[in-house]
């Protein structure tokens, strides 16, 4: 059993050390080589035909048609408009502001929990939002003096609205999720984020500006890290850890995406080490992490 949970941590902190990476190679080909739209056409086609592939060699699974409405409207909510906003986010503002105000999908979605079906907001729950609105307040007062992005504050906000429909995409797919494999809810989620995004793509700008420069080997081995690790292997690997570890723990790891991101970005140059950076990340984590303890005691009593 200790194997199996070793495997369990060890599955999950690998799913997350390479979503945060994930954040500033996205920066790197939204910045040099591609758009938003020819970003989301490129992760959409090809993550569709790798899980349609894999689903090929697996045992088939019939889908009840409710329950395939349900994941395609997850799919519209939790890739196509949550991806979009996000790419667009990240030509606007700094990785590290990205992954800060992400690191509050716990929060958004305790708060919508509570708003649509009814989830009672304890003491602690209260305290965790708090500490995570403060932590928010202060990136959004010092961005004007620390910002590095095109338009910080306009990306702060696409990132805010992101975190919020993936956060509706968490709470409408709950019950689903548990009832199909991954390879059968991402074949249809990125199938579905394929049909609209590609022609979105096409038809909204033509072929060729999709693609904002001449295709350089580096920008296809960036485009194959976000696919092949950051999509495909991150959706194996979290079902996965989640067999052998609780789901509080692995919400709770989510937060080293924000850490790995920061630390990248500024490393490489593509945001500017501040105080308020540092504090800021500290009070969105403690909020996650305040929460995530709420809702885990909430469940046991």
């Amino acid at each position: 059993m200790e194997k199996k949970r070793f495997a369990g941590h060890s599955a999950i902190l690998i799913a997350n050390t390479l979503f945060g990476f994930g954040v500033p190679v996205s920066k790197l080909l939204l910045d040099k080589w591609v758009t938003p739209m020819g970003y989301m056409a490129s992760r959409s086609f090809f993550a569709a035909l790798i899980f349609w592939v894999i689903a090929m060699f697996m045992p088939k699974e019939k889908v009840e048609r409710r329950d395939l409405i349900i994941i395609l409207l997850g799919g519209v909510m939790g890739f196509v408009i949550s991806q979009t906003l996000t790419a667009w986010a990240l030509v606007y503002t700094t990785p590290t502001y990205y992954s800060m105000v992400a690191a509050l999908v716990p929060v958004i979605v305790m708060l919508l929990a509570a708003l649509f079906i009814g989830e009672k907001i304890t003491l602690l729950k209260f305290i965790g939002v708090v500490v995570g609105i403060t932590g928010t307040l202060l990136m959004v007062l010092k961005v004007g003096d620390n910002g590095s992005g095109r338009n910080d504050m306009l990306g702060i906000l696409l990132t805010l609205l992101s975190a919020v429909t993936w956060g509706v995409y968490l709470i409408i797919t709950r019950k689903v999720s548990d009832k199909y494999t991954p390879v059968t809810q991402m074949k249809w989620v990125f199938l579905i984020s394929a049909v609209i995004t590609v022609p979105w793509a096409l038809l909204g700008d033509g072929l060729d500006p999709l693609y904002t420069s001449a295709v350089e080997l580096s920008g296809v081995l960036e485009m194959a890290f976000i696919v092949v690790c950051c999509t495909v292997l991150g959706y194996f690997l979290i079902p996965y850890a989640m067999k052998y570890i609780g789901a509080t723990t692995v919400s709770v790891y989510t937060n080293l995406q924000t850490i790995v991101a920061s630390f990248v970005a500024i490393i490489i140059g593509q945001d500017i080490f501040s105080w308020d950076k540092p504090v800021a990340l500290v009070l969105v984590l403690l909020s996650a992490y305040i929460v995530n303890v709420a809702a885990s005691r909430q469940s046991k009593g």
